[in-house]
């Protein structure tokens, strides 16, 4: 057992839920065993803040909440924001410019994310798929360039064709810097921007350091996915999934079974009980 570990941070999908969208008996009843032992845990999601919710109760959280790849830091408890950072309106129409190319148009779902709404173009098989598993309400509006009322905490392109998503990503990396944007992918078929300055491993700092006062050594992170690397790299111990592409599972210090084999509950008793 890790007598340094104070907090465990993790993430949803691929994670602690799988195919069912649920976390598994044997997961929660690990996490519950962290919490007995006076570990703090913590969700940290590329979700949007209203479908992460559910998860962060279920585990019995009482820290603010990590949506948005770290964009969106609240605390459901007192409702209080400790974060909030967007996309530059202007960069969110340039993206958009780029994602109704006449050749990308057809190919894409594009999902802006605006205080924790999501719109969009048009309810594709896509955004229906997605919109069942996250339990939130699409909003079709035609132009998106009529809901950027205000800065989106995020933009979202989808695609059943992960080839296209990984030219996307490709393509607009060398289009922007890291400094202006950043730009990952959750899952294979997501390419996702938020802004520059966040990501989950600033998100988990902000947490470890700025609210509880420990270090990265006190840190234990779990995550399957490109967006997860960041917080990986950061924690004392960071925990890939056997779910995970090979390139996350190598910057890992552990891989757990995957999500159908509650890796989660695995990884929790090998290093905190």
């Amino acid at each position: 057992m890790n007598q340094e570990i104070k907090l465990l941070v993790l993430d949803i999908d691929g994670t602690i839920a799988g195919k069912s969208n649920q976390i598994h008996a044997k997961v929660k009843k690990a996490i519950q065993a962290v919490r007995a032992k006076g570990i703090q845990v913590a969700v940290a999601t590329g979700r949007m803040y209203r479908s992460a919710l559910r998860f962060h109760h279920e585990i019995g959280s009482t820290l603010p909440l990590l949506a948005y790849q770290g964009a969106w830091i609240q605390d459901p408890a007192t409702q209080k924001m400790h974060r909030h950072w967007t996309v530059a309106k202007q960069t969110a129409i340039q993206l958009l410019d780029y994602f109704e190319q006449p050749e990308l148009r057809s190919l894409l779902s594009v999902h802006f994310y605006i205080n924790d709404r999501l719109y969009v173009r048009e309810l594709t098989s896509e955004t229906r798929l997605y919109s069942e598993r996250s339990g939130i309400e699409a909003i079709a509006v035609g132009d998106l360039r009529q809901a950027l009322t205000t800065e989106p905490t995020k933009v979202l392109a989808l695609c059943d064709d992960t080839e296209i998503i990984d030219n996307l990503l490709s393509s607009l990396r060398q289009q922007y810097t890291p400094a202006e944007l950043y730009l990952t992918k959750s899952v294979a078929t997501f390419f996702e921007a938020t802004n520059p300055s966040i990501n989950k491993g600033v998100g988990v700092r902000y947490l470890a350091e700025e609210l509880l006062g420990i270090t990265a050594a006190n840190v234990m992170a779990i995550g399957d996915n490109f967006n997860d690397v960041e917080m990986l790299e950061y924690a004392g111990i960071g925990v890939a999934m056997g779910n995970a592409p090979s390139d996350v599972q190598a910057i890992a210090q552990w891989v757990a079974p995957s999500v159908e084999q509650n890796g989660v509950a695995v990884a929790i008793e090998k290093f905190l009980l």
